[in-house]
């Protein structure tokens, strides 16, 4: 009787084991031990079984046995959840750790793109596609034709001149994940420029009725028109006073705004071309930002100096400008200037 028991015993442990090999399919001979923490890096195809899988990570090394592996992610009841994918791994692993690994799935790849103060949308748009990999028609069209699309939730771009995103792409260095959306890249920047403009005290700038367009508008001026982020406060006082006269704004920046890419000087004939940003044609602000300003042109514009100042010429070799209250004593500003400068 007990010889006939221990019979069956072996026989049920055969039929066992068999069904296991059957089900799992035939392991390879024992390989060499591998030398373990070796880095491995590898990519699961999408739609691989877990016994590809699982071949594909033993031929590698990671584990130490495919057969196992299968058994084991049996076991944990996660067959066919493993996900594809590049991996970086490591011979030796163990299998909990493997399949833990495989459940989350791949590790982002992320990369950082910076986006300077005073880039304008096409600037931003170009940036964007070159560095993140973002399909580069889409994002130039969010950038320069896409603000209703993001209205809803920012409610200042609401008649956002000719549609465009223009002064509200906030400049930072932004993480982003490959593969991310144009429209989500884009909301990531408006709601970073929400966090920066929630820090503004805008009651000077509303005691002059101007809003926040109005103040993102002259920062973005300031990014264009001064050199020296110190003199911020002291450009936006000059625009302040000027509009408070009024009298006619009369920026080089404004003009540049609507010249060909790569044009570095205005001549008598471009300060008479006719565009809403032409501040030389135009009393006021132009119809809207022309660059897209940061936190300290931002600060400026919603704080200038007090200053009685209604002019600035360059006079220095790093970029400082002479600051004066007179069109006479701006002549003589301008002529020191020319000859420091030696023009």
């Amino acid at each position: 009787m007990i010889v006939i028991s221990g019979l069956a015993l072996v026989v049920a442990v055969g039929v066992v084991g068999y069904s296991i090999f059957q089900l799992l399919g035939h392991e390879p001979a024992a390989r060499a031990q591998a030398t373990p923490g070796v880095p491995v890096h590898t990519v699961i195809e999408s739609g691989s079984t877990t016994a590809a899988i699982a071949r594909q990570l033993a031929d590698l090394n990671v584990i130490e046995s495919a057969l196992a592996f299968r058994f084991r992610v049996r076991e944990m009841g996660v067959d066919g959840k493993l996900r594809a994918g590049e991996y970086d791994l490591a011979t030796g692993m163990a299998y909990e750790d493997v399949i833990d690994l495989m459940l989350i799935g791949p590790s982002a790849e992320y990369v950082d793109v910076t986006i300077p103060e005073g880039f304008t949308a096409e600037q931003v748009a170009a940036r964007l596609a070159a560095r993140a990999g973002v399909d580069a028609e889409e994002i130039m069209r969010l950038c320069t034709a896409g603000a209703p699309e993001f209205v809803a939730g920012h409610p200042y771009l609401e008649g956002a001149y000719g549609d465009s995103l223009e002064g509200f792409l906030f400049p930072a260095t932004y993480s982003i994940e490959v593969g991310t959306p144009p429209h989500e890249i884009v909301e990531m920047m408006l709601d970073h420029l929400d966090t920066q403009v929630a820090t503004l005290d805008l009651s000077y700038a509303e005691s002059h009725d101007l809003d926040l367009v109005d103040v993102i508008t002259i920062a973005s001026i300031l990014e264009r028109e001064a050199q020296l982020p110190e003199e911020f406060p002291l450009v936006s006082s000059v625009i302040y006073n000027r509009l408070a006269r009024p009298m006619r704004l009369q920026l080089c920046a404004t003009v540049m705004y609507t010249m060909p890419d790569g044009t570095t000087s205005l001549t008598n004939k471009d300060l008479e071309q006719e565009t809403p940003y032409n501040t030389y044609l135009n009393d006021g602000l132009p119809v809207g930002p022309i660059s897209n300003p940061g936190l300290r042109a931002l600060q400026a514009a919603a704080q200038p100096a007090e200053t009685n100042y209604l002019y600035y010429v360059l006079t220095g070799a790093d970029g400082s400008q002479t600051f004066t209250a007179t069109y006479d004593e701006f002549l003589a500003a301008k002529r020191l200037g020319q000859a420091a400068l030696g023009e």
